[in-house]
């Protein structure tokens, strides 16, 4: 998680894995549109890492996965924020709707149990799969 300013507009989010070592964030058009800048512009940036992580968005097939669910969402929200954006990174990385479906079951199933994060996945991957092959960021040019 990092905090920083684009033209001098404040705001906070979480570093991606690129697959290379590095990492990437979004920059959505409300960012832009607050830094009064354009898709290539060049713009003046600083970010420094920080300790608190901010509380991810939870999509909405694990948000109704979980609701069903009340012992893994009781744990759910016990958790850290970090572990959180931890599970909701590896179910989506992935492009296929059936394995998304089974590592929402399997994430339901594992905080019924216990356990507080995913285990057995490579966190160094880029797990955007509209942005990255293989779990490598794509280059856009």
């Amino acid at each position: 998680m990092v905090k920083g300013t684009i033209n001098d507009f404040p705001f906070r989010t979480p570093l991606e894995p690129d697959g290379k070592g590095s990492h990437w964030f979004r920059v959505d058009k409300t960012m832009l549109k607050a830094a009064n800048a354009a898709a290539g512009d060049t713009v003046a940036l600083s970010i420094k890492p920080i300790k608190e992580w901010m509380e991810p968005v939870v999509p909405a097939d694990l948000e109704n996965a979980l609701a069903a669910g009340p012992e893994a969402h009781s744990l759910w929200r016990h958790i850290t924020p970090m572990a959180r954006w931890e599970w909701i990174r590896w179910i989506r990385a992935t492009n296929k709707s059936e394995t998304r479906k089974r590592r929402i079951q399997v994430a339901c199933s594992k905080l019924k149990a216990g356990e507080r994060r995913p285990c057995c996945w490579n966190r160094n991957l880029c797990t955007e799969p509209y942005v990255s092959k293989n779990g490598v960021l794509v280059s856009r040019k």
